[in-house]
């Protein structure tokens, strides 16, 4: 599926990256925005543009409540779980009616976007998950978790958070039990959206090019797994072997749980 094929299916979709016929098909991540700003936002520029340049090809959606804010000028509130989710579905469903199947799809998003896609991850196919900044839990009220699902997650996910993220922060995050399929890397001074502080020797574009790079690897380990596993298996000792038949050492330099 060409880049051409994708900006076909609709003008509401933005394509970065890859992949004029490219062969073979290249991993596509269709990422969805945060609560407050759509998908041409700094944060979604900027990360799009440094995924795209590792290869992978980005496509960017907007939710029913942005488009009507774009559309109208008044900002509006999100929308409901049910439409926000029906909404991935939608997108997902085009892009699959235009040939593009799950085992080289990765979805994922900012904040609410990822959330919703962690969600989305337990009732269709896909290759992977990746959450930029998941909201654990809203700030300053870490006893209502967001975190439920996320122990059952089978799927491989990638989660990278910033380390002053009011959203969650790591001694909160360690103590919720997360699946093993889920891999949290950690941006240093990173808050909600991957920022650093203003007294930080790190910049805004380091932290995206840390967790861009953290996103390379990661899907570099889904097909090195899968690679894995068509082969003989006298051991589980492959990437991501953890997820897809549960060793009792895993023997790679990606880890899982960081």
């Amino acid at each position: 599926m060409s880049r051409d094929d994708i900006l076909r299916l609709g003008a509401d979709l933005r394509v970065d990256g890859a992949a004029l016929d490219s062969v073979p098909e290249p991993w596509t991540l269709v990422l969805a925005h945060g609560a407050g700003q759509g998908m041409d936002s700094p944060f979604m520029e900027s990360m799009a543009r440094q995924i795209a340049a590792r290869g992978l090809r980005v496509v960017r959606f907007e939710f029913p409540y942005m488009g009507e804010q774009r559309r109208t000028g008044a900002r509006r509130p999100p929308d409901r779980q049910p439409r926000l989710i029906a909404a991935w579905h939608e997108t997902l469903d085009r892009l699959a009616d235009g040939g593009l199947g799950p085992e080289r799809l990765l979805i994922g998003g900012k904040s609410l976007g990822g959330r919703m896609a962690s969600l989305v991850a337990l009732e269709r196919p896909v290759a992977g998950l990746v959450c930029l900044g998941y909201p654990f839990h809203p700030p300053g009220r870490p006893e209502q978790t967001r975190v439920e699902h996320l122990r059952e997650l089978q799927v491989p996910t990638l989660i990278c958070q910033g380390t002053r993220d009011p959203f969650g922060l790591s001694q909160e995050v360690a103590g919720y039990g997360l699946s093993a399929a889920i891999r949290l890397v950690w941006i240093e001074d990173g808050e909600h959206s991957l920022k650093p502080g203003k007294s930080s020797n790190r910049t805004w574009e380091q932290n995206f090019i840390q967790a861009a790079d953290a996103l390379a690897e990661f899907t570099s380990a889904i097909a090195e797994a899968r690679e894995w596993w068509r082969g003989p298996r006298p051991s589980c000792s492959g990437p991501m072997a953890s997820i897809i038949n549960p060793p009792k050492t895993l023997s790679s330099k990606w880890t899982l749980r960081t």
